[in-house]
């Protein structure tokens, strides 16, 4: 495009039109066609329809379908701020340059996750995530997910991978521990991963795949990280106008004044290797990043050993040497170095002298014997710079183990995951190396990926079932592979070649050589009029010119052993941890006659990168950044359809408005909705997938439509009743095809087949709470006859056991009674009653003989005690008292229970024959009983204590003085 055309372009972009259809026609006529004036024929209803175009939220809805067309929908959706649109297959996503936090808010990410079709709301990075979310469910089988986002440095690949992360993460009202964790391993790997470019504040680095792991009840449970070709240069070579890594800025503007002083930073102190350093980024957050690391499980004490080797890393670039005047001596540190030098020993608790001595001398082996040689001062700064870059790539290489095995679920807790895929734009600068030609590498496979599954393997597929298709062309960049890693003559194997010969690298030679093996390639050329050796590659994306210059050198990545016996012996423990296995490494890979190249590495990860990406159903999401200034809302064309063509966005549209993107095989539909037709011949087929025929399956696929049309209700998306069953179904050999436009009849399927599963699960459930209530009934009832079986036979045990315990006591009763008696009877029935005084007169016979004892003449009265009324009785003529039964043992209760008075003169003492040897029965109780007869007062208050000292007995006593016999 001219100068002058442009100006003519850039006027009609600032009006916003093209203007009215007969000014556009006379600029046609006038001028040859530029950008903004093409098929100015075909585009004329269009354009007259423009304060619509921003309504369009699929660019297969734009008609017709041509780069400027979807050109101007993108321009009209991104000056509304609407910054997703449709495009088929995949999402396009402009990136505004500025935050907008309502477009990623929590509600709205509910409102996705909840919507009972995502792909009728409006275009959302989050529609993506949704869609791979519910395939991991699947129709028919779990399939594994993998979202890729693509798009050149600037685009917002990062920033939109950080919203689909936090999406999956939160998908749930409450964020768990894991997903805490799987969100906080962001930032780290961005702050010792990203930097500030030319084209963007936050690139990337290095390239990522997470594999967000599900359970089976699709929850996150885990995830872990894969990285790809760290570009670890960068911590000791920064291009002009870029910047180091993030977390050096970090650590600059967020250490505390104890944090400096440990790390040697004083405020005014300046690093070689931190460029910049005046220019602050929103991404310079070192307190975000230290709460990372401690979520993770990063100690405080793990966290100074990290950051102890960043500043040791900082020191190391500030040291420089100067040539010795004698070759066979050593470099000497100029100015300031030597206190530079034992900053970065300190820090990395490495002795001094054996640090300055592994930068000054290398070790060469002859035999056996190892000889000391002095480095030039070049050599010295290699050595330091490969120091650092050994150091730093080591520490990240450690800190994505341990995020994966702080983030990582066991293989048995999950079994599916979502893939995704964060990788290093296309790339293309003044000064391009052996890092921009792997990153472009990665992106020319990311493409090949996709114009395999979406452009020629969808069309390839049409045609095999017999559809009627015609072939839509599209750019393919296999030649461009062939020419990078083609086998034996590529770039890449000759580039190892000429690595592993073991002589010094020449740039000149290698380009010849390239020359010579590669002239005969469309993709690569070379500018024979510059001095400086190079080769230029047309990439997909364009064409990017590399320098030959230091390329074998970074492929090589050699690591002197010095090096690494020197980190071995570190007092830090962290980097003890890191290089502790690195020497068993370096001799096993010295014993290899081939030596493994950083091409080599990065190829083989990048292949089992593409095997798992085929293994998975991608979801591919174009970022396009619409400046190459990362200006707010600021839309150039031409930048952006540059990007459209590289990643042939208008190809896909085509086929995604022509395909046919659900493609379902007959098997697969006749098992998932065979059960819509009540045909017993498809209920047996569903039986017996593997032994029917293509056309009996056709047939049944068809017959399965029109039952499930015939049941339809009538609706608006199905009026039109000259639709047979061929027009809404395409059925090819094998599979069952279906448009964008006829995926409603896919909804109808669905809605029928959840209905009638609803049906046969009401039944289900009625038949098994009929069956659970019969078996709670009868379980009852058995329940009910063992507890009566179990009670009847416990009682008969415990009356039978109280029979026999009743026996034993009765037994044991009798025992002991019969003892007892016979111990009474042996003490007792011996003894003899005799009196001192014989002067009692004799009882009368007939009351000896009836058993009485009659008192007769005694002077005071008589106190009975023993007896439960207690009375007092006083004299009189004469008291009996009545025994049933004669003999000593009766005599002694009756005298135990009377006290005689002490004034009398007659005793009565009754001894046993043991009184002598002072024992008396304690056994033996009297047999029989005593009664007393006597009359009871009638009166209520009667005296109970008669006056003893009177003549006679007076009171209510006399009707108890009454004689008894």
């Amino acid at each position: 495009m001219t100068s002058e055309e442009s100006k003519r372009g850039g006027a009609a972009n600032s009006n916003g039109s093209f203007g009215k259809a007969e000014r556009v026609g006379k600029e046609v006529a006038s001028h040859p066609p530029s950008l903004d004036d093409s098929l100015v024929g075909d585009l004329r209803a269009f354009l007259i329809d423009e304060d619509h175009l921003h309504t369009y939220d699929d660019l297969t809805k734009v008609n017709p379908v041509t780069p400027t067309t979807v050109l101007k929908c993108l321009q009209a959706r991104y000056h509304a701020q609407v910054f997703y649109t449709h495009a088929g297959c995949t999402l396009v996503a402009l990136n505004p340059f500025q935050p907008i936090p309502d477009l990623y808010s929590l509600d709205v990410m509910r409102e996705y996750h909840n919507a009972p079709q995502p792909q009728e709301s409006k275009p959302h990075i989050f529609i993506v995530a949704e869609e791979a979310y519910r395939n991991v469910q699947g129709q028919l089988e779990p399939v594994n997910q993998s979202l890729v986002v693509s798009g050149e440095s600037g685009a917002g690949k990062t920033w939109t991978s950080r919203c689909l992360m936090k999406y999956y993460a939160t998908s749930q009202d409450t964020v768990d521990h894991i997903e805490k964790r799987v969100l906080d391993s962001n930032p780290i790997m961005e702050a010792f991963g990203n930097a500030c470019t030319l084209r963007n504040h936050n690139s990337s680095r290095f390239g990522k795949y997470i594999q967000l792991q599900l359970d089976r009840s699709q929850f996150l449970v885990g995830a872990s990280v894969q990285t790809y070709l760290l570009e670890k240069t960068r911590v000791a070579c920064q291009p002009a106008n870029e910047r180091n890594f993030h977390i050096f800025y970090q650590m600059m503007t967020g250490a505390s004044g104890e944090q400096r002083k440990e790390w040697k930073m004083s405020h005014g102190q300046r690093f070689n290797w931190l460029p910049k350093a005046a220019k602050t980024l929103e991404e310079d957050c070192f307190q975000e990043t230290v709460e990372a690391m401690s979520h993770l499980g990063i100690n405080s004490e793990k966290q100074a050993e990290i950051f102890r080797i960043l500043a040791g890393i900082l020191q190391l670039g500030n040291i420089h040497f100067d040539a010795p005047l004698n070759e066979s001596e050593p470099c000497t540190l100029e100015g300031q170095s030597k206190e530079y030098l034992q900053g970065a020993a300190g820090l990395l608790c490495v002795p001094a002298v054996e640090l300055q001595a592994c930068l000054a001398v290398r070790t060469l082996m002859a035999g056996k014997q190892s000889i000391l040689k002095p480095c030039s001062r070049s050599e010295c700064g290699v050595r330091r710079d490969c120091l650092a870059k050994v150091l730093y790539a080591h520490l990240f290489e450690w800190l994505t183990m341990f995020i994966n095995n702080s983030i990582c679920a066991d293989n048995s807790t999950w079994c599916n995951f979502i893939g995704l895929l964060d990788v290093y734009g296309f790339e293309c600068f003044q000064m391009n190396n052996l890092e921009q030609l792997c990153i472009n590498y990665a992106n020319e496979k990311l493409q090949q990926h996709f114009v395999a599954h979406y452009l020629r393997a969808q069309q390839e597929e049409y045609v095999l079932e017999g559809l009627e298709w015609s072939f839509v062309r599209y750019q393919d960049n296999q030649s461009c592979l062939d020419l990078i890693e083609g086998n034996p003559t590529g770039v890449f194997p000759l580039l190892n070649e000429e690595c592993r010969l073991n002589r010094a690298s020449d740039a000149g030679k290698f380009r010849v050589r390239l020359e010579k093996e590669l002239s005969g390639r469309g993709n690569i050329s070379w500018d024979k009029f510059s001095k400086e050796p190079h080769f230029t590659v047309a990439h997909y994306a364009g064409r990017v010119s590399y320098q030959i210059e230091g390329m074998m050198e970074k492929n090589k990545d050699p690591v002197p052993p010095e090096i690494i016996a020197l980190l071995q012996g570190s007092g830090n423990p962290l980097l003890c941890q890191v290089f502790g296995d690195q020497e068993a490494e370096n001799s096993a890979t010295r014993g290899l006659s081939k030596v493994v190249t950083v091409v080599a590495k990065f190829k083989n990860s990048l292949e089992s990168l593409m095997k798992i990406l085929h293994s998975t159903t991608p979801h591919y999401t174009r970022c396009i950044k619409p400046n190459p200034d990362c200006k707010p809302l600021t839309f150039h064309k031409k930048e952006v359809i540059m990007q459209l063509e590289a990643c042939g966005i208008v190809e896909t549209i085509h086929i995604s408005a022509a395909g046919f993107p659900i493609r379902i095989p007959f098997s697969g539909f006749i098992q998932r909705y065979g059960l819509i037709s009540g045909s017993s011949q498809i209920k047996q087929l569903v039986h017996n997938l593997e032994a029917g025929d293509n056309d009996l399956l056709r047939s049944a696929v068809e017959a399965i439509v029109s039952t499930a049309l015939g049941r339809r209700s009538i609706g608006p998306m199905f009026r039109v009743e000259s639709e047979s069953c061929a027009s809404l179904v395409h059925c090819g050999k094998t599979k069952a095809f279906l448009t964008q436009r006829k995926a409603l009849l896919l909804e109808l399927l669905e809605d029928q087949r959840k209905g009638i599963l609803v049906q046969k699960a009401f039944s289900i459930q009625c038949c098994w709470r009929r069956h659970q209530r019969r078996r709670r009934r009868a379980r009852r009832r058995a329940a009910t006859l063992l507890q009566a079986a179990v009670r009847s036979w416990l009682v008969r045990r415990a009356v039978r056991r109280w029979q026999e315990a009743a026996l034993v006591i009765q037994t044991a009763w009798r025992r002991w009674r019969v003892l007892v008696n016979a111990f009474a009877e042996a003490e007792l029935d011996d003894a003899q009653d005799f009196t001192e005084d014989q002067t009692l007169p004799d009882l009368n016979p007939l009351v000896r003989e009836r058993g009485s004892v009659q008192i007769s003449s005694l002077p005071g009265p008589v106190s009975l005690r023993g007896w439960p009324m207690g009375l007092a009785l006083a004299s009189a003529p004469t008291v009996s008292l009545s025994l049933k039964a004669t003999g000593f043992q009766k005599t002694v209760s009756m005298l135990a229970s009377l006290n005689l008075p002490s004034a009398s003169r007659v005793e009565y003492k009754v001894e046993t024959n043991q009184h002598q040897h002072g024992v008396a029965s304690v056994r033996a109780q009297p047999r029989g009983s005593v009664k007393l007869h006597y009359q009871r007062s009638p009166l209520l208050y009667a005296d109970m204590l008669p006056d003893l000292k009177r003549d006679g007995v007076t009171g209510f006593n006399q009707i108890l003085l009454e004689k008894t016999l």
